[in-house]
């Protein structure tokens, strides 16, 4: 494989997590986007934040190329879990608009070195900090895919919309009654395995 086939898989895998991140927004009013739905508080607005972060960080920073944009989560005195959520006066379009162009920041990055390239994560700690290009963008692919499964299970107990995408939904084909069977099904297994509920 050349570095070029080698960094357009990447990409693809990359830019697929990205995409089906942002799509577990779409048809959300504001509450919905930004409120907690765990007992930690994680959320989908704050999962894209993240995101951000991690990319302008990973595939920016990491490879002497950082950006622009300010990210007050990154700032000395920030609160813990800074970026995991949006305040108040942060809007959907705001934060969007932020992964939107760390996304870029960080392709350019991919684009203008080679992927054995070494960067150094500032904060790791030094006698790890040194990482490929290549590592660094496995590392954010990782990351996105792992939020974007919290987003598909956020959004599905939010409204019942599921999928990877608007037009892969990676579902089995079924109906709402098939749904209920086959979770009543799911459900009678775990109640007569041992140690289950009788």
């Amino acid at each position: 494989m050349t570095p070029s086939h080698a960094k357009s898989d990447l990409h693809f895998y990359l830019q697929s997590a990205r995409d089906a991140l942002l799509w577990k927004l779409e048809g959300l009013s504001e509450y919905d986007a930004r409120r907690p739905s765990t007992p930690t508080g994680t959320n989908l607005l704050g999962l894209v934040k993240h995101a951000a972060g991690v990319e302008l960080g990973y595939l920016g920073e990491t490879f002497g190329r950082p950006s622009d944009e300010v990210l007050p989560s990154t700032e000395e005195l920030a609160e813990a879990n800074a970026d995991m959520w949006a305040t108040a006066d942060e809007t959907r379009a705001d934060i969007v608009g932020l992964y939107q162009r760390a996304w870029a920041h960080a392709d350019a990055t991919i684009d203008a070195l080679p992927l054995d390239t070494v960067g150094r994560v500032p904060w790791w700690p030094g006698d790890r900090a040194e990482v490929t290009l290549h590592h660094a963008v496995v590392r954010v692919i990782a990351d996105t895919q792992r939020h974007a499964g919290h987003a598909d299970i956020l959004r599905e107990l939010m409204d019942g919309s599921v999928g990877m995408g608007r037009n892969n939904t990676s579902m089995a084909p079924g109906d709402e009654v098939w749904w209920e069977e086959y979770r009543a099904r799911l459900e009678r297994a775990a109640r007569e395995a041992p140690g289950g509920k009788s």
